[in-house]
């Protein structure tokens, strides 16, 4: 009997719901989380007047120059000004936890640099401790589990990284790792070495960015200095078969962010990053969505992206569970997305009539 109900008919068969897919969300910073609504909701309360890439629809897309990056950075900046006290960073998280649910995200690691926001609330202490707890409540809320990265910034002295790793490292637990973002040209990657040796020593997982503006000679600094245990995007270690090989025997994992590489100039299209080659080259992918309020593409649209590639759905099971396996989620938490994700692909997918 064929999905019409008629017999003989040829039976055609859909596509799993990649909604419904556990997975987990490993690369989001806390301000490029926002909601658009929220940004414009908040900028409306506080006067500020908005740049049209901020008010429209569309993603943001820059040439990947120094040029380029800074207006990335005017903008997610724009953006952080409207996060001035405690009600407005209990909502980011909120809401973040909120839409990684939505999209069958059952891990959530987000990130952040407490320094910006340190003015409003008394401190870089508060700051932290506000999104901890925050976490906390949204997790029990949501049932979405969530890990913090305390992150430092390259455009800062070497010494503010070493700050917040004690910070992080005070707080190990519900935080899980110590990451370095910002633009890769800034600063000297091997000064934060130190920084990284103090989360390392308090059990945090390294994630510093690295391998997304710059090619494999820089991502070879990062591996050597900073010891990654993930990398924040990594996608050019496609260009260096041999840099490659070396991080996958050494089981790195690459935190891939197909909509932001695209935005930022990496690649033209979300659909041409070497996804395929990183795959095959027995890479530990997690698919992440970077900064969707600047890049309008959230963690679902990268799955779907992976498709619109030529994944199939075992394969897209894979990168979800892969994306769970390199996480820091508690061992029972792996264990039931882990689970989910064999469940997702056990079932057989939707019958669609003929002509639908």
């Amino acid at each position: 009997m064929s999905a019409t109900g008629t017999p003989g008919a040829p039976e055609i068969r859909g596509v799993r719901d990649l909604r419904a897919l556990p997975k987990a969300h490993l690369h989001l910073h806390f301000t490029g989380s926002m909601r658009p609504q929220t940004l414009w909701e908040l900028a409306a309360e506080r006067g500020h007047r908005l740049p049209e890439s901020l008010r429209d629809d569309l993603a943001l897309q820059v040439e990947p120059t120094h040029r380029g990056w800074f207006r990335f950075q005017r903008q997610y900046d724009t953006a952080r000004a409207v996060v001035d006290g405690e009600d407005v960073m209990r909502r980011l998280v909120q809401e973040a936890a909120e839409d990684d649910a939505a999209e069958g995200s059952g891990r959530l690691e987000l990130q952040v640099d407490p320094t910006s926001y340190a003015p409003f609330v008394g401190g870089l202490t508060p700051a932290l401790e506000i999104v901890l707890d925050q976490a906390a409540r949204s997790e029990a809320v949501t049932g979405v589990s969530i890990g913090i990265i305390v992150a430092a910034s390259r455009t800062r002295h070497p010494f503010d990284a070493r700050t917040l790793a004690r910070l992080a490292a005070k707080n190990a637990g519900p935080v899980i790792g110590f990451g370095l973002s910002n633009d890769e040209r800034r600063g000297v990657t091997s000064e934060f070495a130190p920084a990284f040796r103090i989360a390392r020593e308090a059990g945090l997982l390294s994630v510093p960015h690295g391998g997304e503006l710059l090619g494999p000679s820089h991502l070879r600094e990062v591996v050597d200095s900073l010891r990654p245990h993930r990398l924040g995007h990594g996608v050019r270690a496609a260009e260096d078969p041999e840099l490659l090989d070396r991080i996958v025997q050494a089981g790195i994992g690459l935190e891939m962010c197909p909509a932001s590489n695209a935005s930022l100039g990496v690649v033209a299209r979300p659909d041409q990053v070497p996804l395929r080659q990183l795959v095959d080259a027995g890479a530990q992918i997690a698919l992440g969505a970077d900064d969707p309020l600047l890049f309008w593409s959230r963690l679902l649209d990268q799955y779907e992206t992976a498709r619109a590639m030529g994944f199939t759905d075992p394969e897209l099971a894979e990168l979800a569970a892969s994306s769970i396996r390199i996480s820091a989620a508690p061992q029972d938490v792996r264990q039931r997305l882990l689970d989910g994700v064999a469940d997702w692909l056990a079932a057989p997918p939707p019958a669609v009539a003929p002509g639908v």
